[in-house]
């Protein structure tokens, strides 16, 4: 009888199974089986080819290497380095490089042989350290494509094969390709943190908890009514997924901080025409990012350039004077203007300094009327959904909080009389928003400007090195958004434990989803398509 209570079970579960994927119970029976099959089949299809791509930059340099992976690697190479034995493995060589047709030297290079499973790929791999010219290069991918079984890579292929090897996991793979693209510090150590597989440890350790708890509640499932099962099996499950969505929920409350260091800060130069918006963007880039002139509304659309500050990446963006205006073209720079400080995580409010004269001592009050002035809205929505706190712009009880993504500055105290210096700046130490005084003109005052943005930027992306690794993709948050609703249905079906036990199943293949335990050739594509030719 117990057997055939554990028979229903997994039939119960089967059907749900079936009626939450809207398949035929039949195809749920096969999906494991299929699934498998389907994956080996495409690895061992995909992997019965050489490949080969230059791997270093292309135009002229010192040294090219040209990697190859694959079965054939070894036999390719006894032909091109006219040898019977393969060199010792991980050890540079001098050979002598031939055409296998022609018997023509091609090169004198370093050959590097790298045996399976003991490569980056997992597979046989050879590196051909020639000279980079472009007429070397032609003829050794010339030679390696000539041969049977021997093909060109397709982009970011060496890398796919490395994650279907095991080599790497997916979030392993998408560290290695921010590395690639890594243009400043900050990106680079965040990168190689996830590439070292920080990330991937801690949604492993998730997964293994939600198997295991899973695991625990099929078991009370199939033997409930046998000794060898604990009374207060559930309870621990319970207590275990309390415990689990408390961590996963604080991994989401991170302010997007590694997928804006990921991108990119950024910041919109915002405040009325004629301020110097255009000359703190060029100061700040130091080339002529943007046009600069004394007729007011010259901006007419976003200009933006890319900055490194402190290490840290800076999408910097000058924008059309804020004003009334009746001119069609103005107008819509204006519209876009607001659209892309309402997106900025730092707002540069500019300020004239002759329009400061009337200014009392609650400076903060005139900037907040200031702001309303111009139609700007002093928090975006993902900023009070961060917070989870809702906020007045009328209210300035908490003005901290309202300017906390505000930088204020005011131009042009070249032009100031001194007494009027000496004022606007004692007033300026009372306000709560961050501020500072500059001339463009004079560049006084510009590396005060750059030490507050620095400060701002690094608030908000944080140490990589700090804590826990950071999300770094938009699709890690969707999956774990997933998971903590299906963790969430559990808890409100753990009456009906065969329910409970498919949401428990679920989330943990919203979490494998992530590093690719579970994962489809789609998702897969997706990753892969960004990496270059020879990665």
């Amino acid at each position: 009888m117990k057997m055939k209570l554990s028979n229903i079970n997994v039939i119960c579960r089967l059907v749900i199974q079936s009626f939450a994927n809207r398949k035929p119970y039949s195809s749920i029976c096969k999906q494991s089986r299929f699934h498998n099959q389907t994956s080996r089949s495409y690895c061992e299809s995909q992997c019965s080819d050489t490949i080969f791509a230059l791997s270093s930059g292309h135009g002229k340099c010192g040294v090219a290497v040209i990697r190859v992976s694959g079965p054939r690697s070894a036999s390719s190479l006894k032909m091109i380095c006219e040898t019977e034995r393969l060199p010792k493995p991980r050890f540079a060589h001098l050979k002598k490089l031939f055409n296998p047709v022609t018997v023509e030297p091609i090169d004198k290079g370093l050959v590097i042989w790298f045996p399976g499973p003991d490569s980056f790929t997992g597979e046989d791999c050879t590196e051909y350290h020639v000279h980079g010219g472009p007429a070397v290069v032609t003829e050794m991918a010339k030679v390696l494509g000539s041969l049977d079984g021997v093909r060109p890579a397709e982009a970011g292929e060496f890398t796919k094969r490395a994650f279907s090897n095991g080599k790497l996991d997916l979030t392993e793979v998408e560290g290695l390709g921010d590395l690639i693209h890594a243009e400043t510090e900050a990106q680079r150590k965040q990168a190689l943190r996830q590439m070292d597989g920080e990330l991937s440890k801690l949604y492993t350790t998730w997964r293994k908890q939600i198997i295991k708890h899973t695991a625990s509640v099929e078991a009370y499932i199939d033997f409930a009514e046998e000794d060898n099962i604990e009374d207060d099996v559930l309870d621990q499950v319970n207590i275990g997924v309390e415990q689990l969505l408390t961590e996963l929920e604080n991994h989401l409350k991170d302010k997007r901080q590694g997928e804006i260091l990921r991108s990119g800060v950024q910041v919109a130069i915002v405040g009325e025409p004629n301020v110097g918006k255009s000359s703190l963007l060029n100061s700040v880039c130091q080339r002529p990012a943007a046009i600069v002139s004394p007729l007011a509304g010259t901006t007419r659309d976003v200009v933006e350039t890319g900055v490194n500050i402190g290490g840290y990446p800076v999408l910097l963006s000058d924008t059309a004077g804020l004003r009334e205006t009746h001119d069609t073209v103005e107008k819509e720079g204006v519209r876009r203007a607001l659209n892309r400080a309402q997106q900025a995580d730092i707002k540069v409010l500019m300020m004239d300094c002759d329009s400061t004269q009337h200014i009392g001592k609650e400076i903060s009050y005139f900037i907040l009327q200031h702001i309303n002035d111009l139609g700007i809205s002093l928090k975006s929505e993902d900023d009070l959904q961060n917070t989870n706190s809702s906020v007045d712009e009328h209210d300035v009880t908490d003005k901290q909080y309202l300017f906390e993504n505000y930088i204020l500055v005011f131009n042009k105290i070249d032009k100031l009389a001194k007494d009027d210096f000496i004022k606007l700046k004692a007033v300026t130490h009372q306000c709560d928003i961050t501020s500072c005084m500059i001339s463009c003109e004079s560049g006084e005052g510009m590396d005060e400007f750059v030490t507050l943005l620095k400060t701002k930027v690094a608030q908000i992306c944080g140490n990589p090195l700090a804590g826990s690794p950071s999300l770094t993709q938009t699709r890690h948050r969707q999956h774990i958004q997933a998971c903590i609703g299906h963790l969430k249905q559990y808890q409100e079906h753990c009456g009906d434990v065969v329910i409970a036990a498919y949401s428990l199943q679920n989330a943990a293949r919203e979490i494998g989803k992530i590093t690719g335990k579970i994962t489809s050739e789609d998702i897969l594509d997706v990753i892969f398509r960004d990496f270059c030719i020879g990665k």
